[in-house]
């Protein structure tokens, strides 16, 4: 019995060995990775803090010796750079509200609601999604010079009210809030206006911030729409107007003074809803 109880405690320690192993195989790998992918942005620190104005190829190079904010002072003192960074809230941050609104309502509607052609609306907004976005540039410049929206906010609001993929994202996540729930709010008297407010928004705040997050930071990181829909240097926004700047420049050190400037917002959103973000993302694809 002795002999039998020593080999099932060495196989059991034999076992735990391996296991220890391949914790510390995965977190070697892991701390690997995430060095690989914080890397870029340390160089993208380190070179906004330098005073050199190239890159040069020694990685040693990269760190500052005397680390300076001259590039950020450079940055700000441009007269444009403020109207660039209210141009940017505004495009993103009114969109994300929209968004918000529109997209769970339609997404309730959709997830909770019967009504006549249900599925046949909600596949032709899919097919939307189908369309590269790159093919409705030319249509819609000319419809929007039409409409004089060209050099104007218009152009980014309007079409950004509300978006498919959001409302797709808000539909899935209320699809598993249970219909049962629901019925004994509409028992007590409760009308679907105040059970939307009342139990679908607060029951959807992982889903919420997930859709504040991802509108905002496609939002604040477009580049082609304000370049293609904007003809004068006041309308840019942070990432055309950096990026008009950095031609007339080409200083390293300015280049990524102006990657931390347009990056900052979005990190520190994400950091904000990290756990709401990868909770919605999670809980969105549960029940179709």
């Amino acid at each position: 019995m002795c002999l039998m109880a020593v080999n099932k405690l060495n196989r059991g320690m034999q076992l735990m060995s391996i296991l220890n192993l391949k914790k510390i195989a995965i977190y070697f790998l892991m701390i690997m990775l995430a060095v690989i992918f914080v890397f870029p942005f340390m160089i993208m620190l380190g070179g906004s803090l330098n005073n050199r104005t190239v890159l040069v190829a020694s990685p040693s190079m990269w760190i500052p010796e005397t680390p300076s904010l001259k590039n950020y002072r450079s940055i700000m003192n441009d007269e444009l750079v403020l109207r660039w960074l209210l141009n940017s809230v505004v495009i993103s941050a009114i969109p994300v509200l929209t968004s918000i609104i529109i997209c769970c309502a339609v997404g309730f509607i959709f997830a909770k609601k019967r009504f006549w052609g249900k599925q046949v609306l909600f596949w032709m907004f899919m097919a939307v999604l189908m369309i590269p976005s790159q093919m409705t540039l030319i249509p819609r410049y000319i419809m929007y010079s039409k409409f004089n929206w060209i050099d104007t906010y218009w152009a980014f609001l309007v079409p950004g009210i509300w978006s498919v993929m959001y409302m797709f994202l808000m539909r899935q996540f209320i699809s598993t809030i249970p219909d049962s729930l629901l019925d004994a709010a509409n028992i007590d008297g409760c009308g679907d206006f105040r059970v939307f407010a009342e139990m679908i928004l607060p029951l959807c705040r992982s889903a919420i911030a997930t859709v504040a997050t991802l509108s905002f930071v496609s939002k604040w990181n477009d580049f082609m729409n304000p370049l293609i829909f904007t003809s004068s240097d006041s309308m840019y926004n942070m990432i055309v107007g950096l990026a008009s700047m950095l031609q007339k420049t080409g200083n390293f050190g300015i280049q990524m003074a102006s990657a931390v400037v347009t990056f900052l917002p979005t990190l520190i959103l994400f950091i904000a809803f990290q756990r709401y973000f990868t909770e919605g993302i999670a809980l969105s694809g549960i029940k179709g």
